[in-house]
């Protein structure tokens, strides 16, 4: 994506200055606080304590299954999908090994879950963002939870079939131990909870904000920064948890905004979609999930955007073209980058998922969710 920015600034496609306007701040402060806040949650060790006393309820495999998918499914509406990505592959690859239940199946559960979970929130992932600031939506909590919440959740139920279908073996019951309690960091861990009240703090008061008088009161970066300052101003070790923090997306994201407005102004994008397109939820969720496989859901999100709004759709249409991107992710592993990062993670502790075998599970669990996303959007829409 870098190379693609430089190149269009080098070859005069774009000039500096339009360059430079081009990227969104508001998404850019917002994902810097919200990775400050979720390296700070792994560095404190706070997020192992949770993980580990979360799943100690978790008594046989059809548990641990549904616990991965609701827990981080939920979680990843509030911390992003991409932050429990890191966070919850070494919690899942320990609870194989010490569930004695295949790693392939908890790294297929966590994948989906963070990928379906984040779609009934404006914060749970990137491409989400983007619909949420870039549409002006005055209440984006309420109006993501009216339109995607109650599909999300039944999409998670699609996922525990599945999974039970394709790995029935491994649902059988047996003997297990308990995951070890890690040491942590206190002082850290206290400045994570003052920034995690803060998050579910400001999000609460935008919602009864939004009910009451039709508007936010706190924009969504300004949520993010302020949950970040305690962390930045009275941690010790503040300046490890900000160079630490996933920069190489905050990198993808000042260059893609770059190219994706060089590719807008060319018209080129513009010229191959249809009317009937931007206008029917059930095509817009089709061409979501195939388009991002190819671009990804963000780059597609941010030029297919401005043509849903300039046609005049509505609400339910931005619905389809959030939830549309975000479970593209369960398709293959290339369609979303939290893939991508449980991997990668994987992969340093001897295990992996191959393309065919996400797919497997993939291909059937996103036709079922493109099916209960459209139908419900029919509905509310």
């Amino acid at each position: 994506m870098l190379g693609g920015a430089v190149a269009v600034l080098v070859t005069g496609q774009i000039s500096p200055l339009d360059a430079a306007l081009a990227i969104n701040i508001d998404v850019m402060l917002f994902l810097f606080g919200m990775f400050v806040v979720g390296e700070a949650l792994v560095a404190s060790g706070y997020l192992a304590e949770i993980g580990r006393r979360f799943f100690s309820r978790a008594k046989n495999p059809d548990q641990v299954v549904l616990f991965i998918l609701f827990g981080m499914g939920i979680g990843s509406a509030v911390l992003m999908n991409d932050t429990l990505a890191v966070i919850g592959t070494p919690l899942v690859l320990a609870l194989a090994a010490d569930r004695k239940i295949s790693s392939k199946l908890l790294l297929l559960a966590l994948a989906l879950a963070i990928t379906t979970g984040s779609v009934m929130s404006p914060i749970g992932n990137p491409q989400n963002l983007l619909v949420a600031i870039n549409a002006g939506m005055a209440s984006p909590f309420v109006t993501f939870a009216v339109y995607l919440a109650i599909p999300t959740l039944a999409s998670l139920i699609a996922a525990y079939a599945i999974l039970r279908w394709f790995y029935k073996e491994e649902f059988t019951a047996r003997e297990y131990a308990s995951l070890p309690a890690m040491p942590g960091d206190a002082r850290l861990t206290l400045l994570v909870k003052f920034s995690l009240s803060i998050i579910l703090l400001l999000a609460a008061v935008n919602v009864i904000a939004s009910l009451a008088f039709g508007s936010m009161l706190v924009t969504l970066p300004l949520i993010a920064i302020c949950a970040a300052l305690p962390i930045i101003l009275f941690s010790q070790k503040r300046f490890v948890i900000i160079r630490t923090i996933d920069w190489c997306t905050l990198v993808f994201f000042a260059a893609m905004f770059v190219l994706m407005e060089s590719v807008w102004l060319t018209g080129f994008f513009q010229s191959m979609v249809s009317g009937a397109m931007l206008s029917s939820v059930p095509l817009l969720l089709g061409t979501s999930v195939i388009v991002s496989q190819f671009i990804s859901n963000v780059p597609f999100v941010a030029l297919f955007q401005p043509l849903v709004m300039q046609a005049g759709s509505g609400t339910a249409e931005l619905m389809a073209l959030a939830a549309g991107s975000t479970i593209a992710g369960n398709l293959t592993i290339l369609g979303a980058a939290s893939n991508v990062i449980i991997i990668q993670n994987a992969e340093r502790q001897g295990a992996t998922l191959t393309f065919f075998e996400f797919m497997k599970v993939g291909l059937p669990l996103t036709i079922i969710q493109v099916v209960i996303f459209a139908g419900w959007l029919a509905v509310v829409g």
